[in-house]
């Protein structure tokens, strides 16, 4: 049993578990009671699979980034998840839980969604099974991710605003929770990211966990070893990171690096780097670290990027954190941005500006010419474009 992941009650270490309303227990009981036998089935497996390679395009590459790696003197690679159909990692957790609907007889299927990735990944797997979708989004993240809002509705989806609090991806999941509270007999919620209750962190870093799989496999190939130096992917929830990182987390010797978002600074008021700022509490059902007052009221975040502006992590990085296994590092909008042009003009891959985030690292910290580094290319610019011409002037 890996000390890293989940227990029978959903707990990685000290977090997790599920803090629900009463009115919630059937929904996330149901689900907790099957999700792991469902996954087993051979009917599942097989689907799943065949999804992920014929209609998402999995395995994504690893590509050996030679302009990034000669200008930093180490061996840089980019898992492609920015290849995957819908641009973006999100997409494999979609598969895997629309079929876990199907499976547990649902009919609507609700979502929230910040930078549009994981909005747009549900509409087009209900698009693909004719399942009725409604996207909860903040009335802030709709203006910036305007691309992503219009692909939901050519998908078919039923967009919906969040307009209080931040109006971004905390109040958008604030709205989801509260519709599952009114629906809970036909509707499944595809939650985004490894965060919400137990089974939610589990289930969707299980999902993703076909990123690391086949990183292993690929880098056994290209470097005759399945383990990196370091592993290095951006967290705001943090299902990128926990599917790049999910194999290796038992794996002592390879590093693993989380790279959240301090907006402005970790101290400006205008951040959202949970691990520096957060505190042990409560969020949208499950115990983690979590940006919060003295008295306990949850504080803004706020990051360029839609995907990150969170104000806690999922459980599992919250004990990656707690026990050191994995190292935390707080970027800037500024260093976000100008890491994001680097890639661009080095390797001609325009990031999404979540994933520039990790990218950054590189600034920060020194590595050796014969380490190998691995990072999720998470996500793909499409959706910043207007951020990236705003911010450069271009």
């Amino acid at each position: 049993m890996s000390k890293y992941l989940a227990d029978e009650n959903g707990y990685y270490g000290a977090f997790g578990g599920a803090f629900i309303p009463e009115m919630l227990y059937p929904n996330t009981e149901e689900l907790r009671v099957n999700y792991l036998e469902i996954m087993e089935r051979d009917s599942f497996q097989k689907e799943f699979k065949y999804l992920l390679k014929d209609y998402v395009g999995r395995p994504t590459p690893l590509y050996y980034a030679q302009r990034l790696s000669d200008t930093y003197g180490t061996k840089i690679y980019l898992k492609r998840e920015d290849l995957c159909h819908t641009g973006a990692h999100k997409v494999n957790n979609t598969i895997g839980q629309i079929l876990m609907a199907k499976a547990l007889g649902k009919k609507r299927i609700i979502a929230e969604t910040g930078a549009g990735q994981h909005g747009v990944a549900t509409a087009t797997v209900c698009a693909l099974m004719g399942i009725e979708c409604v996207i909860y989004m903040g009335e802030i993240d709709i203006s910036r991710q305007a691309p992503n809002v219009a692909r939901m509705k050519l998908l078919g989806a039923t967009v919906r605003d969040a307009t209080s609090g931040s109006k971004t991806l905390k109040d958008a999941t604030n709205e989801a929770i509260r519709d599952w509270i009114n629906n809970p007999v036909d509707t499944h919620y595809i939650i985004g990211s490894v965060v919400g209750p137990h089974p939610y962190p589990d289930m969707v870093a299980r999902f993703q966990s076909v990123i690391s799989e086949e990183t292993k496999k690929q880098l056994l190939e290209k470097e005759g070893t399945e383990n990196p130096t370091h592993v290095i992917a951006c967290v705001g929830g943090g299902s990128n990171a926990a599917g790049q990182f999910y194999h290796y987390l038992d794996r002592e010797e390879v590093n693993i690096i989380a790279v959240e978002a301090a907006g402005k600074g970790v101290h400006s008021g205008e951040s959202a780097a949970t691990s520096a700022l957060g505190k042990v509490g409560i969020i949208h059902g499950s115990k983690t670290l979590l940006m919060q007052t003295v008295d306990g009221q949850i504080t803004e975040p706020y990051s360029i990027s839609a995907g990150l502006d969170y104000p806690g992590i999922g459980p599992m990085h919250a004990h990656l954190y707690s026990s050191k296994r994995a190292q935390f590092v707080s970027i800037t909008d500024a260093e976000a941005m100008a890491a994001g042009k680097r890639l661009s003009e080095l390797e001609g891959i325009i990031p999404a500006i979540e994933t520039a985030h990790a990218f950054a690292v590189l600034e920060h910290q020194k590595f050796q010419s014969d380490d190998i580094i691995v990072f999720n290319c998470s996500g793909r610019g499409d959706k910043d474009l207007q951020t990236y011409i705003d911010y450069f002037e271009l």
